[in-house]
């Protein structure tokens, strides 16, 4: 993710997103909106009107994160997700044609030996929430959430003493699949956004941005859902025996070597694995900034970047194959 607060990047999230839109257009900054009336209880505490801000005990087994448009569960000794889901709750950005839509199945971290042992650092907001631990080997884990229908809604940081990468698996649920976006596949090398004087040239800018290919997130179950694993100085783990191997006249390796139903990543100390979803998920962006301490906001966009938008209904082979593989899962740690 470009910024170190989630409150940030739903500053940048955009308008509802066009199933069958195919054309760029410029991104529209969000408004509360998509978040209105989202608050989410958490052990017990609440971010409506309480604004919970303090130290809770880790309680034996997974707990429930709740919110109005999102909920998933948190396994205390690592800092696991399980079962990420949109609620389906009516709101102008709702993208599973109101009902319940589950996403990831699982978010994963490999903490290699260390343990979370500390109480459960809780602060909620309103419609923002964090939790963090720490533990054994300057091991520590921090989530945030905010509780909208749409936009940057969801961050994981892992940080160890080491100062080694921390290994996350993201499995998705069973109607959700990685797709490879024919959007962006049939603009690939162009040069959108506004300060672009030319598509073929350019020339390169913050508001002036390469297409390269594009993996999206999908789901049979709600075909105007569209989301994307937001990674800020973390590196996927290519997964040899998916693919397939589009052809790809940049040479760029967005979807060679990855699974439809699992991605794998290495995440440094202090990055950062997330999503993005709507319209944010299909912006011609530049990539995140490479930052593990002191993140600063990036500056907003302010409609000057391009939309590709997605299919409506996603061509099957755009979908990326096979569903699940043991490639990479044991591969080494990425430096550092």
């Amino acid at each position: 993710m470009r910024n170190k607060t989630l409150a940030t990047l739903t500053a940048l999230a955009a308008a509802v997103p066009l199933a069958a839109f195919t054309a760029p257009t410029a991104v529209q900054a969000a408004g509360s909106k998509f978040c209105d009336g989202g608050s989410y209880t958490v052990l017990g505490k609440t971010g409506v009107k309480d604004r919970f801000r303090g130290t809770v005990a880790a309680p034996a087994g997974r707990f429930t994160v709740q919110g109005k448009y999102t909920r998933f569960s948190v396994d205390p000794a690592t800092f696991a997700i399980y079962d990420y889901t949109f609620t389906g709750a009516a709101n102008v950005g709702d993208m599973t044609g109101g009902q319940a839509t589950a996403v990831y199945a699982s978010k994963v971290p490999d903490h290699r030996g260390l343990a979370l042992t500390s109480g459960i650092s809780l602060e909620l907001r309103d419609g923002d929430m964090t939790i963090s631990r720490t533990g054994t080997g300057g091991l520590s884990m921090k989530i945030q959430a905010k509780d909208c229908a749409q936009g940057g809604i969801f961050q994981m940081e892992p940080a160890r003493g080491d100062g080694t990468r921390t290994r996350i698996v993201h499995t998705l649920a069973d109607s959700a699949f990685y797709y490879d976006n024919p959007n962006f596949r049939a603009r690939l090398g162009s040069w959108l956004g506004s300060a672009c004087a030319d598509e073929v040239s350019g020339p390169s800018g913050q508001f002036c941005v390469r297409v390269s290919p594009r993996v999206n997130i999908a789901s049979d179950a709600a075909p105007k859902l569209v989301l994307r694993d937001s990674a800020q100085v973390a590196t996927r783990v290519r997964q040899a025996s998916c693919g397939p191997d589009f052809t790809n006249p940049l040479g760029l390796s967005e979807t060679t070597d990855h699974c439809g139903a699992t991605s794998v990543w290495d995440v440094a100390s202090g990055g950062r694995m997330g999503m993005v979803t709507g319209e944010d998920a299909t912006e011609v962006a530049n990539p995140p900034t490479n930052c593990t301490e002191d993140c600063e906001a990036g500056n907003g966009v302010n409609g000057r970047l391009a939309i590709l938008g997605f299919p409506a209904v996603v061509p099957a082979g755009s979908r990326l194959a096979p569903r699940t593989s043991g490639d990479g899962l044991t591969a080494p740690l990425t430096a550092p």
